[in-house]
């Protein structure tokens, strides 16, 4: 009886280790925290404007399932139904743990609608995941700060603005320029601006860092970089790709309507095993 307890405890026993392993590895001090996430248009033109938007609609659905809220800071619209930038912000618990992967080049590759001949275009767009900065994180001189409002722009009737509400801020030593014009209060407006410069300068910071400690990054799932291309949408073979895990799904359909969490729990549990075989645990 105690040699049959054994070879039936024997695979709880190692799964009981990994787990703890995995709990003994550094946290990541922004797991916790709030996101700013921004989706500009790349490559490619209208088909890049209009996947910013589905790429957008994506996130959303999956924000939803995980009960978290979502608040647009800032939209671009294009003339055709698409978007050159959105910016949003997304609060919940553990946000960033689960997001922070999604940073980095998205590729689409589709016939568009306007294409008569059938040929494939590829197309890109940026996603940015960044941890939300309280005042704390980032210290601003009110000094290094240029603030000017204006009119917003609209495509007219009643929805535009007959007030200057729109806010332009530039931080003078980074060159950063945000602009918000989404809110009719000049007052929103300029504090939506505040939240996504406070982030992107919190990002800067940890970009140099992240390069400071460049040996420490061979564990990382790529560099989050947003220059690398992370993923490629196939729609004529309804294919996913994920390039930094060899990970393909062909349930293209699900993924646009928010279904990713195999993808997510694909890279955490990459990263987990190559965090682990860093440390030499792996296997131990």
């Amino acid at each position: 009886m105690a040699k049959d307890e054994v070879k039936r405890l024997e695979p709880e026993l190692l799964e009981s280790k990994k787990r703890l392993q995995i709990l003994l590895l550094p946290k990541d001090p922004n797991d916790a925290k709030n996101v700013v996430l921004e989706i500009r248009a790349g490559a490619g033109g209208d088909e890049a404007a209009l996947f910013v938007g589905e790429l957008f609609r994506l996130y959303q659905r999956y924000l939803e399932r995980q009960g978290w809220k979502v608040d647009l800071l800032s939209a671009n619209p294009t003339g055709i139904g698409g978007f050159k930038e959105i910016i949003a912000e997304v609060t919940g618990t553990n946000v960033y743990s689960r997001l922070k992967f999604e940073g980095g080049v998205h590729r689409v590759q589709r016939v568009p609608a306007t294409e008569a001949q059938g040929r494939i275009h590829t197309s890109t767009v940026t996603v940015a995941i960044m941890p939300e900065a309280e005042e704390v994180d980032v210290t601003i001189n009110p000094a290094d700060l240029r603030i000017d409002v204006f009119r917003s722009g609209g495509a007219g009737g009643q929805g535009v603005n007959t007030t200057d509400s729109a806010v332009r801020i530039t931080h003078n030593p980074s060159g950063l320029v945000v602009v918000c014009q989404d809110e009719r209060s000049q007052h929103k407006n300029k504090d939506q601006a505040m939240k996504i410069l406070r982030s992107r300068l919190y990002e800067l910071e940890r970009e140099k860092a992240a390069k400071a400690t460049a040996d420490q990054r061979k564990s990382m799932v790529g560099t989050g970089d947003r220059s690398e291309r992370i993923r490629t949408y196939n729609f004529p073979q309804g294919r996913l790709t994920d390039h930094r895990i060899g990970l393909t799904l062909y349930q293209l359909g699900d993924v646009m309507e928010g279904h990713i969490d195999e993808i997510i729990n694909g890279l955490q549990n990459h990263y987990q095993m190559e965090a682990l075989k860093a440390q030499g645990m792996a296997g131990a």
